[in-house]
Parts: structure tokens; sequence; C-alpha cells
């Protein structure tokens, strides 16, 4: 055995031996010059085990030290997008050599999971502003004027999905089974943009737009599915159209339409479709 350990062994057997004789943790650390913290690690080992030995352990020791953890923890709470690959090359810095598969699995266990990223609209210092206006403006607003909000929006849909990722469960070797295959066409298939509404009581019209839409286009889609819409979907007199800012939407032509037809519009902050419960019906 080399002499260090022997040393090492000798002075746990010390620790427990002045132990026995009534001593306390701070008495034998200052005995025996060592962290009081050490010393009670050394009594709970022999009082559960019976023994200050090494124990064989039950596979191969982690690389990872607690201190190389912290380091990995520190680093993805700091910057989230840092990649298993660059947090590798961090530890190799301090002499810490680890597959990056390791790396992710010790995340992992410390509730750390790789993840797609939720995207939303870069807000400038003035879109915050006017969103937080908006939410205190409505804040104390009765049930029964957010009931009564016809949301409208446009969307384009994918024919054949091909900018969507799609996921099945399926068994091995059953990929090319018809039921477990997305069909596709060369260059996707095309698209087509929609114009829809809805409120609480339910979904309204749909209308396809055929062509490039502009300020004259909306007008006729707003003329021929928002009444019918709001009549179908039983609003009261005192009904909302909430649209976003578009420039279709919101041009000179358009706002005049809308107020010669005494459609009443709900003001709506820049850059936040994630405020309109629409986007969760699409």
């Amino acid at each position: 055995m080399p002499r260090s350990k022997e040393i090492q062994k000798q002075m746990r057997k010390k620790v427990i031996e002045i132990y026995q004789s009534g001593k306390g943790y701070k008495a034998i650390s200052k005995a025996l010059g060592l962290q009081r913290t050490t010393v009670r690690a050394i009594i709970h080992k022999w009082q559960k085990h019976g023994t200050v030995e090494n124990l064989p352990r039950s596979g191969r020791p982690t690389k990872i030290t607690p201190r190389a953890q912290r380091r990995l923890i520190q680093e993805v709470t700091k910057d989230p997008t840092t990649t298993s690959k660059e947090l590798q090359a961090s530890l190799a810095s301090v002499k810490v050599s680890v597959h990056d598969s390791t790396i992710r699995k010790r995340l992992g266990k410390n509730g750390l999971h790789g993840r797609v990223p939720r995207r939303k609209p870069l807000l400038s210092k003035k879109n915050i502003k006017a969103r937080l206006s908006f939410a205190r403006k409505h804040l104390d607003d009765p049930q029964d004027f957010w009931e009564n909000t016809l949301w409208t929006d446009e969307t384009k849909v994918e024919l054949f999905g091909r900018c969507v990722s799609h996921y099945v469960w399926r068994k091995s070797n059953t990929a090319f089974q018809k039921k477990n295959i997305i069909p596709t066409v060369k260059y996707g298939g095309g698209s087509v943009m929609v114009w829809g509404c809805f409120a609480a009581s339910g979904p309204g019209r749909l209308a396809v737009i055929n062509g490039t839409m502009n300020s004259a286009v909306y007008q006729k889609i707003l003329k021929e599915n928002v009444r019918p819409s709001v009549r179908d979907l039983k609003l009261k007199r005192t009904w909302v159209l909430q649209q976003d800012n578009d420039p279709k939407h919101t041009s000179k032509s358009t706002s005049e339409w809308l107020k010669k037809n005494k459609m009443k519009t709900l003001e709506w902050p820049s850059r936040s479709p994630d405020l309109n419960p629409i986007e969760m019906l699409w």
C-alpha cells in the first residue's frame, strides 16, 4: 500500500479511537488538524459500515467531479444555448476529458435537458411598453367584453406539411408501412392562405385568399365574412373586431371602410401574435 494511503488509514483509525473515548467532532478536528466535515464523514462511515477502509466501488468512478459538475451547471445556466461540444471543450481546458454524451447525461440527472426552444417575436422596448400598456388597460375588463370579441387572423396552410416536423409511433422494420408514411410531393405541393375568425362561442367563417391580398381584398373578406360570423356566433351589439397591425389592416382605406361600416376594433399592440388566442386555434 502506498505510504500516503497508509497514513490516511491510520489517521481515520485515530479519529475513531478519539471518538470512542468520548470526544466530539470539534475536539477531534483540533487534535488531528482535520476539517470538521472530514471528521464527521469518517465517523458516519464507521457508524454505517463498521469500518474506515475504502469500500469497493459499484462501478468505474465518474470522470466528472463535483467541481466539474458545478462548472457545467453554471455555464448552461448562464447561457442555455451552449452546446455539449462547447461544454466538452470547457472541461478539457481544466484537464477533465469526457465524451459529450456523458455531459448530456450528467446535465439530465440534474434536471437540465436539451429541448427545441420556443419561438416568439423579437420585441423592442417600444413593443414591450405597448404590450404592457395593453395588458394594464384591459386588466379589469369584464368577461362579457372578451366573450364578444371576434378574433381574426390570416395563416398559410402547407398542403403536404413540408415545413412541419412530424413524428409517428411505430415498431422496428415498419417504417414503410402505409400508415407510417407521410406523403410528399416535389417542392412541397404548394400552400394556401386563409383568413379565419372565432369567438368564445366557437369558430366563425373561413375564407380562402386567392392571389395577393391587398387592402381591397381584405375589405372584401371582411364584408363577406365578419357580420355573418357575428350573427352565427350570436355576439351582442357591443361586439369588437380584433385584428393585428398588418399594413392592409391599418391602411387609410381600410380604416375608413371600418368606420363607414361601424365596426369597432380592438386597439392592438404591434408584434403580438402570441397574445391572439386564434394562434392556438390554427
